[in-house]
């Protein structure tokens, strides 16, 4: 890369380092995708571990490091599902509670700097392939100075980016907890439901893993049958095959769902650019996705329908994004 993409007056620190090899990583509430990365800047030795199999995240980075041989880091840039207001981090959907600094001394690093998972795929959309990219609906063009980042996971991430002169300025936020709202009398049904439990019906609370979960335990709740207790990836695959109604219900109002607060995003950014849709889960919906009620949602926005017409949405294929993004804190 012969130019920064990111302006030096954003969020985005510069870290000083030399040619050694530095860490990079992207961690979930789920699991922790680690790698090395080169003095020019390529990305090797992905690693995929499950986060509650460690009770601290220090020791994942060190189990981590033993596989790829324990090799000499001074420099490391971790993208984490969380917010990151100071040096104390606890995490939103895992139970790790850690100090940035004390984790870098534990580890012996010089440099250590943490950012939001989704600022992190933020950053990676200008890097990405564009093979990689599928489009649903829309028209490409350039249209437009920002884009909009979105993805259901375990919770659920969003960001965007915002064009100043030849440099995008990432989005730092939580927009996973705006409050959804419901666009017809079943959801409003299912919001009730939901009310009962949480004082505060998120995004995050039925666009995600989790939100999956609550969809068709809800679902079987209004349809008086026993909800069994299914993990995401069961609902989905039962929904998709339309195996069992309750899970086929439940993905399609979950799609829809993810169609509004996409669109709502789109408007409050200005992100007439495109919307760009990461995540554990939409991208394994393949076909199904695209016949989905998503588009039709997202669109559904009164006078502004024309305006949201225009908009591609293009679900990212990349594996583990979000460690391109991070990258770029080094260039």
């Amino acid at each position: 890369m012969s130019a920064p993409l990111f302006s030096a007056g954003s969020s985005v620190m510069k870290v000083a380092t030399d040619s050694r090899v530095r860490l990079v990583a992207d961690i979930g509430g789920t699991n922790a995708r680690f790698a090395l990365l080169t003095s020019d800047n390529k990305i090797y030795q992905q690693q995929v571990l499950a986060c509650a199999d460690y009770p601290e995240i220090t020791l994942a980075l060190q189990h981590y490091l033993s596989l790829v041989g324990n090799p000499v880091i001074e420099a490391a840039a971790l993208a984490i599902a969380n917010p990151i207001t100071g040096d104390w981090v606890e995490m939103t959907n895992h139970n790790w509670t850690f100090s940035i600094n004390e984790t870098r001394q534990a580890l012996g690093f010089k440099e250590m700097i943490f950012k939001n998972d989704f600022t992190a795929l933020a950053m990676s959309i200008p890097v990405l392939p564009v093979e990689d990219l599928l489009q649903v609906g829309g028209v490409s063009s350039s249209k437009g100075s920002s884009i909009a980042v979105i993805g259901p996971g375990t919770g659920l991430g969003v960001s965007g980016l915002l064009k100043r002169g030849d440099y995008w300025v990432p989005i730092e936020g939580e927009g996973g907890h705006v409050s959804i709202s419901p666009a017809n009398e079943r959801e409003c049904d299912i919001l009730k439901l939901c009310w009962s439990e949480f004082p505060h019906v998120s995004a995050e609370r039925l666009v995600s893993g989790m939100g999956l979960q609550n969809l068709y335990q809800t679902i079987c709740q209004l349809e008086k049958v026993e909800a069994r207790p299914l993990q995401p990836a069961e609902i989905t695959s039962l929904g998709r095959n339309e195996s069992d109604p309750h899970c086929a219900e439940a993905l399609a109002i979950f799609c829809a769902l993810l169609g509004s607060v996409a669109g709502d995003l789109v408007l409050t950014l200005g992100a007439f650019r495109g919307l760009y849709i990461g995540g554990g889960i939409v991208p394994k919906l393949g076909k199904y996705f695209e016949t989905s009620n998503f588009r039709q949602r997202f669109e559904a926005k009164g006078r502004f329908r024309k305006h949201l017409e225009q908009v591609p949405v293009f679900v990212i294929n990349t594996k583990n994004p979000a460690l391109f993004g991070i990258s770029q804190v080094f260039y």
